[in-house]
């Protein structure tokens, strides 16, 4: 081991052999003549396909500092990946090696201060599940596959966001490595500056190895899926009772072509309909009357509300073989009225996209009760986030897709010009800019100087350093 090791640092400005990577991560390597390479080269979003020079599987922070420590002196590309779910494909990379957190998945739940630290290999609905069982909760998103490193990291937009906030705010502390190498424990005391730029700032400024989460007590909510049809006045009334709706409750509003679920009437199958998720963090009596209004908007076409376990939330999800090919966009706007309600759903309509999508979350509560400057998430007062896609197979029509998403964002544009860094696409330094604007850009352009001067992280809405 030792020979191999010091063969391998020795080899300057070129990328370590697989028998070398083999040889210093003890069999955590899958390179391309591994039977497990496909899959794991493998990420969440179809029409990517990297092919990664070699995957590792770490085991410990300790295997993160060393793989860290060889990007550093080789030069080699590093992909870091949690759960895959990178919009723009940066879980992956071509020719590079993927630092994979998947089996890093200790929990260690306190249950007397109501903590728990948490290796970033874990998804979402993982750590859900098992800090659930105890009738506790921290709000990550929507999709229990999604890693807990990610998500974390841009913010964290989800089901509890406007009783908890974001996933940042319940963010105690965590452990980082650095692009040289180091382990470094940060919080509001110990290197506060990275501990500011970690809460929203995405994975620029080293690899999460552990979080320290404050928990929540969340165990039985009222919530689920109700589903109206689409209209002006729909949805328009619905982002109204949303924004003015106690903060216990948050929703997410799809309105998109009715899928051909067999709950649902045969003749309602590809109609435009708002396919909603509501959660109440509260009890169910309450619940009730939390929702009564969006029932009372139109009859619903089905009604799934009911009280349930907060991890049942997260919904079964289909099966790994589902990789979506989407064109999107993602950005914030300040209302929905009837004429904003009319371009969502003329825009829906033109689009000859498999499925098209606009997703409505209306935000506020304690997100927006967290100064401005707290965190590296710079959006803490914009009204509602707003996500276009457009899914489709062949990849000859993706110019016709792109075209009509970025018309589609025009034409709803408003005064917040602010973009969501977790669901952004590959689409330049501009919009990175609108994710971090102003003071936020500055100040995070001088902790990555500081703590990635080479840019050795930039596989990610890239900062660049000075």
């Amino acid at each position: 081991m030792t020979k191999n090791r010091s063969t391998l640092l020795d080899k300057t400005n070129a990328s370590p052999s697989t028998s070398d990577l083999r040889a210093l991560f003890n069999g955590r390597v899958i390179a391309p003549d591994d039977p497990r390479y496909e899959s794991a080269r493998t990420v969440f979003y179809g029409g990517i396909d990297s092919r990664p020079s070699a995957i590792i599987r770490v085991a410990d922070a300790g295997d993160v500092s060393r793989l860290v420590k060889l990007a550093s002196e080789h030069g080699f590309e590093l992909a870091i990946r949690s759960g895959g779910h990178s919009t723009a494909g940066f879980s992956t990379t071509e020719g590079g090696i993927v630092l994979d957190l998947s089996t890093m998945k200790d929990l260690q739940i306190n249950l007397e201060d109501k903590t728990a630290w948490a290796e970033t290999g874990l998804t979402a609905g993982e750590f859900t599940a098992a800090v659930g069982a105890h009738g506790l909760a921290v709000g990550f998103g929507d999709t229990g596959s999604v890693g807990i490193g990610g998500i974390t990291l841009g913010g964290g937009v989800g089901y509890l966001v406007r009783k908890y906030g974001l996933t940042i705010d319940s963010l105690l502390a965590a452990e980082v490595v650095t692009a040289d190498g180091q382990l470094l424990h940060v919080d509001d005391q110990s290197h506060p500056d990275l501990f500011w730029a970690i809460r929203g700032g995405g994975g620029n400024f080293g690899v999460a190895t552990r979080f320290k989460f404050q928990l929540q007590e969340v165990d039985s909510v009222y919530g689920g899926m109700l589903i109206l049809p689409a209209t002006e006045d729909v949805i328009a009334g619905f982002l109204a009772e949303a924004e003015a709706a106690p903060d216990e409750l948050s929703t997410i509003a799809n309105v998109m072509p009715a899928p051909p679920m067999p709950f649902l009437p045969a003749e309602v199958h590809g109609k435009l309909i708002v396919f909603a998720m509501l959660v109440y963090a509260g009890n169910a009596e309450d619940g009730e009357r939390a929702v009564a209004p969006f029932r009372k908007l139109a009859t619903p076409l089905a009604d799934m509300l009911k009280p349930m376990k907060y991890p049942e939330i997260f919904q079964e999800e289909g099966s790994g073989d589902y990789h979506p090919v989407a064109a999107s966009r993602t950005m914030f706007i300040d209302h929905v009225d009837h004429s904003v309600a009319e371009t969502i759903l003329n825009h829906l309509k033109a689009s000859t996209g498999s499925m098209a999508v606009t997703q409505l979350r209306a935000l506020g509560g304690a997100m927006a009760r967290v100064p401005v400057e707290a965190t590296a998430f710079a959006h803490r007062k914009s009204r509602i986030m707003v996500n276009l896609a457009a899914l489709y197979e062949n990849p000859a029509e993706k110019v016709t897709h792109e075209a009509w998403v970025a018309n589609f964002a025009d034409a709803i544009r408003q005064s917040d010009e602010g973009v969501y860094v977790n669901f952004l696409g590959d689409e330049g330094e501009a919009q990175i800019r609108a994710a971090y604007p102003g003071k936020t850009w500055d100040r995070l352009h001088q902790v990555k100087t500081k703590y990635d001067p080479t840019n050795l992280f930039r596989l990610n809405q890239n900062i660049h350093p000075a």
